[in-house]
């Protein structure tokens, strides 16, 4: 009798909570495919409304989670669990939760406020909590770039929001300043004359703004001229490799010295 009994009890356990225990394990295969699914179903398509990349990545993110959230509430409802008391449950839990959690609440909020004021955006080349690099990914919680020798720097959206951005690709334009010497014994007005040409001779070169080329410091062992040129965000490089070979090559041809580092000593001879 006492299998019997057992027998009865497994028999009775599975018809109370056999079709519970099924349509508890659909709703949570149902809700982890929308939630593959439909985030990414609604970045497809804001991507080809034209919507920022940095944006369309931060809905799904929040929907994703939305969808996770809503399916365990299913799962719990089917056995029983009544809504309400759930609700006041998830309450007092969030309010446990979020002061042990802090740091990960400050990174959603930094998350939510990047989204809104759009300091930067996916491709965007920007320097950012001490580190610097291109822009793949802000979602709800961290932001990722990508250092120019391609290394992964995944750093908190708390950290991001709370730290001087450095955007170098908001604007269209960008000024570059180098320093060009020359020996105290050349000729200032015709090496001037010299880097001007080249740097209006480069197409990448801005005329509107002018170039600004001015004798700026006497230095120790050169005569050393600013040069500020304007260009494009994305000829900066180019061009400042560009004009640094092609003045260097041409001083060589013109005579005109690039001096090293040195020192005048002079020795006082005591009389005998």
């Amino acid at each position: 009798m006492e299998i019997q009994d057992i027998i009865d009890q497994v028999v009775e356990a599975v018809t109370l909570y056999g079709l519970d225990v099924i349509g508890a394990i659909i709703i949570l295969v149902v809700g982890y495919i929308l939630s593959k699914r439909i985030p990414k179903t609604m970045t497809n398509i804001m991507n080809k409304k034209g919507v920022d990349p940095t944006v369309s990545g931060f809905l799904g993110s929040m929907v994703k989670f939305t969808i996770l959230a809503v399916t365990v509430i299913f799962v719990l409802s089917q056995f029983g669990v009544q809504t309400a008391s759930l609700v006041a449950v998830f309450g007092a839990a969030g309010l446990a939760i979020g002061l042990a959690l802090q740091g990960t609440l400050s990174n959603v909020a930094g998350g939510v406020m990047l989204l809104i004021f759009r300091p930067m955006k996916v491709g965007d080349y920007v320097e950012v909590g001490g580190y610097a690099g291109s822009i793949k990914s802000i979602d709800l919680f961290t932001t990722e770039l990508a250092t120019p020798d391609n290394i992964q720097i995944i750093i908190p959206n708390g950290t991001v929001w709370g730290s001087a951005i450095s955007n170098y690709s908001f604007h269209a334009t960008r000024r570059m300043d180098f320093v060009i010497g020359i020996a105290y014994e050349d000729d200032i007005d015709r090496a001037r004359a010299i880097i001007e040409k080249v740097v209006t001779a480069n197409e990448m070169s801005h005329k509107d703004p002018a170039p600004l080329i001015e004798v700026a410091e006497l230095a120790d062992s050169s005569v050393n001229f600013t040069v500020r040129v304007w260009c494009d965000n994305g000829n900066y490089f180019p061009l400042k490799f560009a004009l640094t070979k092609a003045i260097k090559q041409t001083f060589d041809k013109e005579g005109v010295s690039i001096p090293y580092p040195q020192q005048v000593i002079h020795r006082v001879e005591e009389a005998s």
